[in-house]
């Protein structure tokens, strides 16, 4: 539950742009300065302004500033997010972001680290009070999991049960994260595990938590990589590729990749390509980050892979933001004397705002297996 901000009383819908926004979130079912429980009350007059300016990137600003609050959050903005109006404001600069997405490749690898440095690296206690037990900042598997701990553990089973490890076998981790998945599959299914990561605090995370297993990290850019390897998994890291580099990307796993070795790709997915993220996402959440499409996906990966299998369990996701929210809540006390409240209520906004767009459908969550040229027999995908 939200509540309502201590500091500051309603502020009356006055001007041309008030009466725009108001008329749009009136369309949308959502009442501004009423008592229902998912309206919206407005205490800072610019709210309206910064909307019709900046869209999706003004509204979040104000909420974390404390221009606006709804006693149930997270159903304003299901109703937000159901009508569009995410969509509808901000349009000049909006165009603006598409142009500039374009012509400039915000993935190259001159920025590569800069994911790493600004979200990755926050804070390790942030990520440890959120996450689950072995810090897995991706999608769970929820078929029969009942907690966020078994969802994760199910999830890092049927990645290893898809790419068919066996004792002994070379798997390449693209984005390995804080290392719970290559300790994973080097505990339970006896491989050599070598992962690559972009954010410093995983990269030490990581290297701690090797012991006597088979497993090497190192803090370097997908593009760095050479060798040979008998699987590749790459799990949530495809969202900051960048629609200027899929192609390259796939490249590069084709070349790292045995001829009968399989690929694993965990990605969040989109349902329209696009070539610029959400601007408040960009700006204070995932920098350089972009939701692939199933178009961009097959592009990318054509003449290059047999796709094997495509798995779509993206109203898992919303269970999983749902889990992280209730454990950044109940641990914010603790997380509290390093960050501000205008961090809370960032955080608060982006796991909030995730889980309704998976609940609504509008984002996805995939798992594709490809092999370079089919595997013979065909392929039988776990589930």
């Amino acid at each position: 539950m939200e509540a309502p901000h201590p500091s500051a009383s309603p502020s009356p819908v006055r001007g041309f742009w008030a009466r725009r926004i108001e008329r749009r979130l009136a369309d949308a079912g959502i009442r501004l300065n009423g008592t229902e429980p998912d309206g919206m009350t407005v205490h800072d007059p610019s709210f309206f302004r910064k909307i019709a300016l900046w869209g999706t990137l003004g509204f979040g600003e104000s909420y974390m500033d404390g221009g606006w609050d709804s006693p149930a959050l997270e159903r304003c903005l299901e109703k937000l997010l159901r009508y569009d109006l995410d969509e509808s404001e901000g349009r000049l600069a909006e165009a603006l972001r598409i142009f500039a997405g374009r012509l400039i490749n915000r993935q190259s690898p001159r920025r590569a680290f800069v994911i790493g440095r600004r979200h990755y690296d926050r804070s390790p206690a942030l990520f440890e009070a959120m996450l689950d037990s072995r810090l897995l900042y991706s999608c769970g598997y929820w078929k029969t999991a009942q907690t966020l701990e078994e969802a994760q553990e199910a999830k890092c089973d049927l990645i290893c049960r898809k790419l068919d490890l066996k004792p002994g076998l070379q798997l390449l981790d693209i984005g390995c994260g804080f290392g719970g998945l290559a300790r994973y599959a080097a505990d339970r299914f006896g491989v050599n595990v070598h992962g690559i990561t972009v954010s410093r605090d995983q990269y030490d995370y990581a290297c701690r938590q090797t012991g006597s297993r088979s497993l090497r990290f190192d803090l370097m850019d997908y593009r760095e990589l050479k060798g040979s390897y008998d699987r590749v998994v790459s799990v949530g890291m495809f969202e900051h590729v960048g629609a200027k580099n899929y192609r390259r990307f796939f490249q590069t796993v084709r070349q790292v990749l045995r001829p009968d070795g399989l690929f694993l790709l965990h990605s969040i997915g989109g349902n329209r390509s696009r070539t610029r993220t959400d601007p408040w996402i960009e700006r204070y959440i995932f920098p350089n980050s972009l939701v692939p499409s199933a178009a961009q996906i097959t592009r990318a990966s054509e003449a290059l892979f047999v796709l094997e299998d495509w798995h779509n369990f993206g109203a898992d996701y919303e269970k999983t933001l749902r889990a992280w929210h209730q454990r950044f809540e109940s641990a914010w006390p603790a997380l509290a004397p390093q960050h501000d409240e205008r961090f809370h209520r960032m955080w608060r906004l982006y796991l909030l705002a995730s889980a309704v767009e998976f609940k609504l459908r509008k984002l996805q969550l995939w798992q594709l297996v490809l092999s370079p040229h089919g595997v013979p027999g065909g392929y039988r995908a776990p589930r």
